[in-house]
């Protein structure tokens, strides 16, 4: 590439990536990524004279997940013996992504490992389309299509040379490879059974026709991890769309725990383009860990729900199972096909294992008076029969109002098991009016102490995991000074006692 192209091209990110760092705290309308890629398509787009499309298919071995000891040759069918191809197991056609070093990530032979953990007998197949994604990003993208062609060529012949069923057959594809993935469902002459899409590419995707990403149309089932999206203060390196029968939108498609997105973008300020990998890495590639996860840790499977919105989901709202509500994130999936695409969230931790316990808490606050709107910090600890989680952040989407039932999500990382007590914290922060100050000081001068304090009944949980609905009372309904920390164990009545009533007292 001439020295004045690669001058733009590193000029172009740096300029993107410091405009981002330096706006970091407010919310931005458009993708930086996709303003970066306009100017360069021009630049970079140019037919490719060649006819030939390389993609390479290796059979991995178990004891060697990490070589390629051996290649499937389409039209040559002695290859299928001489890799001791199994026409009678399932068949996993792993499809990487957009990549600058022209290697394999270190989560290619992960991802082999795990799907041999699980599918013994299985064939795992890794189709190797390097030369071509280790151009830059618009030209990888534009021989996705391409690659998917050869990828499906290679199925059929699969399919008449072996007689394999193709509901056998699943294709997981990363970034751009979920596209390849797309192409290639959509191109084989009968449908493969399924075909999952992990963080599927963005940038040159979004808002396209089906015929011209990753959809429901390529294969029998479509399953879509989201863990990258436009949602993360404009940068959208995953596609925020849903494009396949279930979506699944781990902590929202945007941040994942764990991952420094603040100090990726630093590094890409600092280096420029070649720290770009560093910057999407760990959220784009969570899609990965998760699936490699569910692989993994089959008994602890992290459970997604199908909801209207992620803010719907992050006040708890979504935690039903019924009609098909719920579902396994990754590899257990159930096959729910729908009309229309199935959008599903769930929390998850920093770590493997990912999974995490999810609850819904129905707290009614009320009080003699009406009280101005307050942002309290509340803080929840709950004691089970295996564990306890102590001082959980209750995050507010929304001022307290009197006399209306808030609902909010409470994620634990261990399993507590059955839900026997819980304490309740109330603190004051510095989030008050001048004119909400002067109300309460009114009140507290007349002497009517009842005026300023808040009341609640009882709290109302739902176990995302167990659906277990429980309702919890306050364990000393004689106390007079309850003041900050409140104490609450299962109702005796869960529904029909009317409890005598905590009352907060205001500072």
């Amino acid at each position: 590439m001439k020295t004045w192209r690669v001058q733009i091209l590193y000029f172009l990110v740096l300029n993107a990536a410091v405009q981002y760092v330096t706006s970091l705290e407010n919310e931005l309308s458009d993708s930086i990524f996709d303003d970066f890629l306009d100017p360069l398509k021009d630049l970079f787009h140019h037919k490719d004279d060649s006819n030939e499309t390389v993609a390479k298919f290796s059979l991995r071995k178990p004891s060697h997940p990490d070589d390629d000891l051996c290649y499937i040759i389409p039209g040559k069918p002695e290859s299928l013996a001489a890799c001791t191809f199994n026409s009678t197991s399932k068949t996993f056609l792993v499809i990487h992504g957009w990549t600058l070093s022209g290697m394999f990530e270190s989560w290619m032979t992960e991802l082999v490992e795990a799907l041999y953990d699980r599918e013994q007998t299985a064939n795992v197949i890794v189709v190797d389309w390097l030369a071509s994604a280790q151009n830059h990003y618009v030209f990888a993208a534009q021989k996705t299509k391409a690659v998917g062609q050869e990828i499906a060529r290679f199925i059929d012949w699969l399919e008449e040379t072996t007689n394999m069923p193709l509901e056998n057959i699943h294709l997981i594809g990363y970034s751009l490879g979920a596209h390849v993935a797309g192409f290639a469902g959509n191109h084989a002459t009968n449908k493969v059974g399924r075909i999952t899409g992990l963080d599927p590419a963005g940038p040159d995707f979004e808002g396209e026709h089906a015929h011209k990403r990753l959809s429901p149309d390529d294969a029998y089932f479509v399953d879509v991890l989201h863990t990258f999206t436009r949602g993360s203060l404009g940068l959208s390196i995953g596609i925020q769309q849903p494009v396949g029968h279930v979506d699944i939108y781990p902590n929202g498609g945007s941040f994942q725990p764990g991952c420094n997105l603040r100090g990726a973008l630093e590094k890409i300020a600092n280096f420029g383009l070649f720290a770009i990998t560093d910057a999407v890495k760990c959220e784009h590639e969570r899609s990965v860990h998760l699936f490699i996860d569910s692989l993994l840790n089959k008994e602890e499977a992290a459970k997604a729900y199908r909801c209207g919105s992620n803010d719907m989901f992050n006040r708890g709202m979504c935690l039903g199972c019924r009609k098909s509500r719920c579902n396994t994130v990754g590899y257990d999936i159930s096959k729910v096909r729908k009309a229309r695409n199935v959008q599903m969230y769930t929390k998850t931790r920093a770590s493997m294992p990912f999974r995490v316990y999810h609850y819904q808490l129905k707290i009614h606050f009320s009080s003699k008076v009406t009280r101005s709107e307050m942002e309290p910090s509340l803080t929840v600890s709950l004691y089970g029969t295996k564990a306890e989680a102590e001082n959980l952040e209750l995050k507010l989407k929304e001022k307290i109002s009197t006399n209306k039932t808030h609902s909010f999500l409470l994620v634990t990382e261990k399993d507590i098991g059955e839900l026997l007590m819980l304490k309740f914290k109330w603190e004051e922060t510095n989030g008050w009016s001048t004119s909400s100050m002067l109300k309460m000081v009114s009140s507290w001068w007349s002497g009517d102490s009842d005026s300023a304090n808040m009341e609640v009944h009882k709290i109302r949980i739902r176990a995302g995991e167990t659906q277990k609905k429980m309702v919890f009372c306050v364990r000393d309904p004689d106390a007079q000074s309850l003041t900050q920390e409140v104490t609450f164990v299962k109702c005796k009545d869960l529904w029909r006692t009317n409890q005598k009533r905590v009352i907060l007292k205001d500072h």
